[in-house]
């Protein structure tokens, strides 16, 4: 496997972190900015992005973007959309499509019907009512209790899907996980205490060299499972998909949790963004949520 993203794949991580960049969210206030998020709901729906698969995207396109969203906390659908519409065009599904995971639509802003799938067997229903839920930046919704059945996948387009859906929670964490980085490096670099950078202190430099060596290995393991989501058998890239996730989940946990400990005091006030990060990382990491158990290290 080549690791290195193409010309293409990097004017794609261009685009989709200057558009994070200019539109996500640079404070908590600017959450409760609708003219914003406007803004940033046009131009996600003039990229296209939404139907990278269906126009042929590979995994590690869809990866790219997914993780640039993270990092910039884009408080639009996108994931959601994207595995919703990796099922849809399958079953003619047309209008605008999340995905729900239990009795839950997530990702579900913009959405009026979300894809279900059980097994094999994919069905759809009506999103309902929003529902309160830790991440700010997505919104959670009811599902109608009425199921139309669709079809069924594949045993081995269903893993392959799953595979997918795992990737691209990862790439959100480890987006994540960059920006509450970047946003504690910032900091350090002009909270001053004693008359210096907070940054210039060992206590606080060896805290944020830990969380990058995190970061480098979760880019890895990454951007293997996102490669092997069209490449390997679907058995392994599902494989491969659960280990980022188990090692990425945690990285960001980290991360994050490291970003509020460098904001001292100011990072456990609402007004810091560092906690948006932390709320976003945990209901990735419960998203397709993996068990230790299901991943065969081959150590037996």
């Amino acid at each position: 496997m080549d690791v290195r993203l193409t010309g293409e794949q990097r004017q794609l991580r261009e685009a989709a972190a200057k558009l994070a960049d200019d539109l996500g969210p640079g404070s908590v206030a600017e959450l409760d900015d609708e003219n914003r998020r406007a803004r940033l709901e046009r131009a996600v729906a003039a990229t296209g992005w939404r139907a990278l698969r269906t126009d042929g995207a590979s995994g590690v396109e869809v990866a790219i973007v997914a993780e640039e969203f993270g990092r910039g906390l884009v408080d639009v659908a996108f994931l959601g959309p994207v595995l919703a519409d990796d099922l849809g065009g399958r079953f003619g599904a047309e209008g605008r499509w999340t995905i729900a995971v239990g009795d839950r639509a997530i990702d579900a802003r913009g959405s009026d019907s979300a894809l279900l799938v059980t097994g094999e067997q994919v069905t759809a229903a009506p999103v309902g009512a929003p529902l309160p839920g830790a991440d700010l930046t997505r919104r959670t919704a009811t599902v109608a209790a009425e199921r139309r059945h669709l079809g069924e996948l594949t045993a081995d387009r269903a893993t392959r899907w799953h595979a997918l859906a795992v990737t691209m929670t990862t790439a959100d964490l480890l987006g994540v996980a960059r920006g509450a980085q970047d946003l504690a490096v910032e900091y350090a670099k002009v909270r001053e205490q004693y008359g210096r950078a907070i940054g210039s202190y060992q206590a606080v430099a060896h805290l944020l060299a830990e969380n990058e060596a995190l970061i480098e290995g979760a880019i890895s393991v990454l951007r293997h499972a996102a490669w092997a989501v069209d490449e390997l058998a679907p058995a392994l890239a599902l494989r491969a998909a659960r280990i980022a996730k188990v090692y990425t989940a945690r990285a960001a946990r980290t991360v994050c949790e490291t970003s509020i400990q460098v904001h001292g005091g100011i990072g456990n006030t609402w007004e810091c963004l560092a906690h948006v990060h932390l709320r976003r990382a945990l209901v990735s990491t419960e998203l397709f949520a993996v068990r230790l158990e299901e991943i065969d290290l081959g150590l037996s």
